[in-house]
């Protein structure tokens, strides 16, 4: 959605309510009594459901992520729609601007609630097929006083380890026969060290064990096969990084260029939810303007599928 259409269909508070009232009536509420999806009475006075079993109330709020905030819902949708009207996002700053909030507090927890749940989103997906993975090193902010004591290079404490694996599907140009590769969907993890323990566990979260698994020939992956069908082991080159392993690599770059050039340096703490808004946006890249409508049934669905 573009902001001309954002202006016309939600130009107040009301049109926000009846948006997300009708989104919530069509998907079904969850009545955390009767544990199931029964039918629902609207009382539009007190703006809450009413459960037609156990006469459990509902608001309209509740279960989503807005539900203890007390910012309005036209604010939230504002900020559904900046979050999602860009592939590279916002500095904070900007982001408290353009929504007129008075506090950088509140701009910065906003923004990092959105970023939850499209983790939340893609964590009901496990990747398939052809895989790749590997680990990023990226520049995390650290104080000044203690930068000069830390060791440089690859496993520098100035660096945090990501986890970073990409379907990779084959093709073939039918005309020359030239073979490529396309990128499917990404997953990205923070890890805390890179050790045979965390990968697996990366591993097992994130890839179906169905799928072949290309990677270098790290010893953290000695188990690897025993997780997936196949486990491919490259020799890590630079004719590796334009082959087996070019999608991690290059997602590796594109995710150090967006660290830097909008957020400069972020802290440890708040990574992964980063890395949740980068690949979120990079795996529904081809949405366009869809993303918004994709970003409001994220701020619900992970909330329904917990009460359950």
């Amino acid at each position: 959605m573009n902001i001309i259409e954002f202006i016309t269909y939600f130009p107040d508070e009301e049109s926000c309510e009846i948006f997300l009232k009708t989104y919530r009536e069509n998907s079904g509420i969850y009545c955390k009594t009767c544990k199931c999806f029964p039918k629902q009475y609207w009382y539009s006075g007190s703006k809450f459901f009413e459960c037609s079993k156990c006469r459990r109330r509902t608001s309209l709020k509740a279960g989503t992520v807005v539900e203890a905030s007390n910012l309005s819902l036209h604010i939230w949708f504002t900020a559904f729609l900046l979050m999602s009207a860009t592939k590279k996002g916002f500095s904070c700053l900007e982001f408290q601007r353009q929504l007129g909030l008075k506090r950088y507090e509140t701009a910065f927890n906003l923004m990092h609630k959105i970023r939850a749940i499209m983790g939340k989103r893609d964590d009901l997906y496990l990747l398939k097929g052809m895989v790749e993975y590997d680990e990023a090193y990226v520049e995390k902010a650290t104080k000044k006083v203690v930068q000069e004591r830390l060791k440089r290079g690859k496993g520098s404490q100035k660096q945090a380890i990501v986890a970073v694996a990409s379907e990779s599907t084959p093709l073939e140009d039918p005309l020359s026969g030239k073979m490529s590769s396309h990128c499917g969907f990404l997953k990205m993890k923070a890890l805390g060290d890179v050790t045979r323990e965390s990968v697996e566990e990366f591993v097992k979260e994130s890839i179906d064990s169905k799928s072949a698994l290309f990677t270098d020939k790290n010893a953290a992956y000695v188990n690897l096969e025993k997780m997936v069908e196949q486990h491919i082991k490259v020799k890590s080159t630079s004719e590796s990084t334009n082959g087996a392993l070019n999608w991690v690599h290059t997602a590796i770059s594109n995710l150090k260029k967006n660290l830097l050039g909008i957020y400069h340096m972020v802290s440890e703490k708040y990574l992964q939810n980063y890395l949740n808004e980068f690949t979120y946006k990079l795996n529904r890249r081809y949405f366009g303007e869809k993303l918004f409508n994709r970003l409001i049934i994220a701020s619900v669905y992970p909330y329904v599928q917990h009460c359950e």
